[in-house]
């Protein structure tokens, strides 16, 4: 490398085709994220969806499966199918606990799942029986300021996931004032501005929530009418 550039500045290859070359792009803020080495892969961003055609045309590192319905095997079977990243699948946690969701977990491992969430109201308990019954992250999520982290950490949690909305980056700063080691992933939401104030607050990874299908279609309609 030439004196004078840093490894930032040089150029990367950029390969394209006709037909594929309009993906959903992940803001390069959550690239100056450290990431999380999971299974000897880097991971710093996470797309949050379970849109298959969204996870097909996305540059995230890894695909974040978490959906507000009851989680169901034939959805994360599809998701981890059909994707070409990891997936870390959502498993219940809330209304969803005890031995389903035990045995939920054991099917997203088997399925090829590297790792799987858990929803905030679970009770360490039944995060600990998780954790002994799988042989991959298992990722917790953190709603409040007022978690206790320690004991989410002692009950098995591999991964903290910060989903506390506009209060996210000052919860992970919290966090990190206590458990600088702690491997974080937090919401980025969809704006550069909230990505970088999180990355910047210790976050290792950010989940990003990508435009929904029908606004990508407006943008793309609206090209089509103007070459009309």
């Amino acid at each position: 490398m030439a004196e004078g550039i840093t490894k930032e500045e040089k150029k990367r290859p950029v390969i394209e085709t006709k037909l594929r070359h309009n993906i959903v792009s992940v803001p390069e803020e959550a690239r100056k994220a450290s990431g999380i080495v999971i299974f000897g892969r880097r991971i710093k961003t996470l797309v949050f969806t379970t849109d298959l055609a969204i996870i097909r045309n996305c540059n995230a590192d890894a695909v974040f499966a978490v959906y507000p319905f009851t989680p169901q095997t034939a959805i994360g079977d599809a998701v981890i199918k059909y994707s070409y990243i990891p997936v870390f699948a959502g498993v219940g946690g809330g209304t969803t606990h005890g031995v389903r969701t035990i045995g939920l977990a054991k099917d997203m491992e088997s399925s090829g799942a590297m790792g799987i969430v858990l929803n905030s109201p679970i009770k360490n308990v039944n995060l600990l029986a998780v954790s002994k019954a799988v042989d991959i992250p298992v990722v917790i999520t953190v709603t409040s300021m007022n978690t206790d982290i320690k004991a989410r950490l002692e009950a098995g949690a591999s991964i903290l996931n910060v989903a506390c909305a506009g209060q996210t980056p000052e919860v992970v700063a919290h966090i990190r004032e206590s458990f600088p080691d702690v491997p974080i992933i937090a919401s980025g939401g969809n704006t550069p501005e909230h990505i970088k104030k999180t990355v910047d607050a210790g976050a290792n990874a950010i989940t990003y929530t990508p435009p929904g299908t029908a606004e990508l279609f407006n943008s793309m309609m609206a090209r089509y009418r103007k070459e009309d």
